[in-house]
C-alpha cells in the first residue's frame, strides 16, 4: 500500500453536487500519478493533519503534490488535468495566457456563486456554506 506521500491529493467539497460530479468523473480515469481524494466535509477531515489551512481549503480547490507543495484553484485544476492521460491536452491549454485569464475569472465567479449551488442532501456541518440560504 501506498503512503499519502506518494499521491497527488485532492480535497473537495463532497456536499457540493458540482463539484461532486467532476471528481466523480476523475475518479473514473487511469491516473499517470495516483491521485487521491479527500472530501474536506467528511466528518473525519482534519484540515490540520492534512497541512491545509481550514479556511482557505473550503474556498479554493486545494491539490497537494507528492513533495507536499500545493496548488489552488485554476492551478490544482491544472495539477489534475497533467496527471489524467486524457486531459493532458487541457492543462497544455489552460497555461497559455488568453485561456489562463478566462479561466481564472470563471473560477472567481465560480468561487463566490459556489456557496448558493444546491448542496446534497446531508448533515452539512462540516462546511461553512450550510447556512447560506439561496
Amino acid at each position: 500500500m501506498r503512503s499519502p506521500e506518494e499521491f497527488t491529493t485532492v480535497y473537495y467539497d463532497g456536499l457540493c453536487r458540482v463539484c461532486s460530479r467532476e471528481i466523480d468523473h476523475y475518479r473514473t480515469l487511469s491516473a499517470s500519478r495516483p491521485l487521491r481524494f479527500l472530501d474536506i466535509t467528511a466528518p473525519e477531515f482534519s484540515a490540520e493533519a492534512e497541512g491545509v489551512d481550514p479556511v482557505q481549503v473550503h474556498k479554493y480547490m486545494h491539490v497537494k503534490r507528492a513533495d507536499g507543495s500545493l496548488s489552488l484553484g485554476v492551478d490544482a485544476f491544472i495539477e489534475i488535468w497533467s496527471s489524467l492521460p486524457r486531459y493532458q491536452w487541457a492543462a497544455r491549454l489552460a497555461r497559455k495566457g488568453a485561456v489562463r485569464f478566462g479561466l481564472d475569472a470563471f473560477y472567481n465567479v465560480f468561487v463566490k456563486v459556489r456557496p448558493y449551488l444546491p448542496r446534497k442532501k446531508a448533515d452539512c456541518a462540516a462546511s461553512p456554506y450550510c447556512d447560506v440560504k439561496s
